[in-house]
């Protein structure tokens, strides 16, 4: 008499099996390809095969072990060990993967200490020098520019003219540029410098041309910008257009700071008279 497996065995295997499976775009991120929302762009643009299919649809489950994932017509390596290396970058390069057309510098011919395939997370602007992270760990690079997490980017920024405490405080309660809402920043005079003087800033969001955008919105345009802090990362040591591999006690800074999922705060609803 064949013998009936039993319904929790073949639910066991099920979720065993959903266990092995993981997302199309942590996969290609894990490899070091990209990062994981550039993974996503790649998929929705028709660029991955799994085993000889296009996969167009986000959140598409696979099994690195055993599937055949292709990128662009490319098998994607095995997950690499993961880098962390932090650059002082330079003025004058762009934040990018690519060659540029016009034939400026860009940061990845700062970052030739490793073999392994790194990107940035985040980017600063060409005029715009300091921190700057490189890694092949999507996971961590995309939750620390989440601003849920609140990971803490701070820059030493030489404006034109002299803010006054009233302007002080209005970017301590967030500014409205053209219908955009910019999260409040921290900032204080370090010192002068003539007509003019440097601010040290701090925010917990890093939207394109932030600091300048919100400057110039109060009338102290940007002169000068350097990020001299990114979570638990400074420029100490650190030459310009120098960089370094992370020591393990600052990559596990840096995953502690997003190692939480954050707590919604809902306000009080009043009650009804």
């Amino acid at each position: 008499m064949r013998k009936i497996p039993h319904p929790n065995s073949f639910i066991s295997f099920t979720i065993l099996f959903l266990i092995m499976k993981i997302r199309l775009q942590k996969i290609i991120a894990d490899a070091g390809l990209a990062s994981r929302r550039e993974a996503e762009r790649w998929i929705e643009q028709g660029n991955v095969e799994v085993n000889g299919k296009v996969v167009k649809q986000l959140g598409s489950l696979a099994d690195p072990s055993v599937d055949s994932i292709k990128v662009s017509g490319k098998p994607i390596p095995r997950k690499q060990e993961e880098v962390y290396v932090v650059l002082n970058k330079p003025t004058g390069c762009l934040t990018t993967m690519a060659e540029d057309k016009r034939g400026r510098t860009t940061v990845m011919e700062y970052v030739r200490v490793t073999k392994v395939r790194v990107f940035p997370v985040g980017r600063l602007d060409f005029n715009t020098q300091g921190v700057l992270l490189f890694t092949n760990d999507g996971t961590l690079a995309k939750k620390l520019l989440l601003p849920k997490y609140k990971v803490e980017r701070t820059y030493k920024v030489k404006v034109s003219g002299m803010p006054n405490e009233k302007t002080l405080k209005r970017l301590t309660r967030g500014v409205h540029i053209d219908g955009e809402k910019f999260k409040p920043i921290e900032a204080k005079i370090q010192k002068t410098s003539g007509k003019n003087c440097f601010l040290i800033m701090t925010l917990v969001e890093g939207k394109n041309r932030h600091i300048k955008k919100v400057c110039e919105h109060v009338g102290h345009p940007v002169i000068k910008l350097q990020r001299t802090h990114f979570g638990g990362l400074n420029l100490t040591g650190l030459p310009l257009g120098a960089c370094r591999f992370l020591n393990p006690k600052e990559v596990k800074v840096l995953k502690k700071l997003v190692v939480n999922e954050p707590l919604l705060t809902t306000r009080p609803t009043k009650k009804k008279r």
